[in-house]
């Protein structure tokens, strides 16, 4: 296929997800059929183990990340700054480390302290189990236990229209 025609298709795909976007009330993805989260139980560098059964009955923000990952490097302090006001109406956030190690997950927490939980996925086998195509990725779990909402990319957490969707679920 001639290059004209590759970026012609994909300037119209980048305008077809920019429209479906704009339609959303916020920054979040609604996600059409709310699918039971699937279930986890992660350990973290100090070896406590996190659960998505901890936390039924609130909402929790899940997100997916790396450490070599750039875009979830950047998003991180405003993670941060956030989870304390998210925590005060009781949202709960989760970052999962995908294809971290502890060591590796260590290095960051020296250069970026976070007070949220970071478990850890070092083989994929629960990213692959939620609908993601890349990283960062957040997902939205209602008081249900449902995915409600997504995004894809590194988000600016400080936004009010994003934190507007996440406590209209409380």
């Amino acid at each position: 296929m001639p290059i004209s025609v590759r970026l012609l298709l994909a300037c119209a795909l980048c305008g077809a997800l920019s429209l479906s976007r704009a339609d959303a009330p916020g920054p979040l993805i609604p996600l059409a059929d709310q699918a039971p989260a699937p279930d986890f139980a992660l350990t973290d560098v100090d070896g406590r183990t996190w659960r998505l059964a901890d936390y039924r009955g609130r909402v929790l923000i899940i997100n997916f990340w790396a450490t070599w990952c750039p875009p979830c490097r950047a998003e991180m302090p405003s993670m941060q700054r956030v989870q304390a006001h998210l925590a005060r109406d009781g949202i709960a956030l989760v970052a999962i480390s995908v294809g971290d190690d502890a060591r590796a997950i260590r290095a960051f927490l020296a250069e970026v302290p976070v007070t949220f939980p970071l478990p850890m996925d070092p083989d994929s086998r629960i990213a692959r189990r939620y609908p993601m195509i890349g990283l960062p990725t957040t997902f939205v779990v209602d008081r249900a236990g449902r995915l409600v909402y997504s995004l894809t990319g590194q988000q600016d957490w400080d936004d009010p229209a994003f934190l507007e969707q996440i406590r209209a679920l409380r």
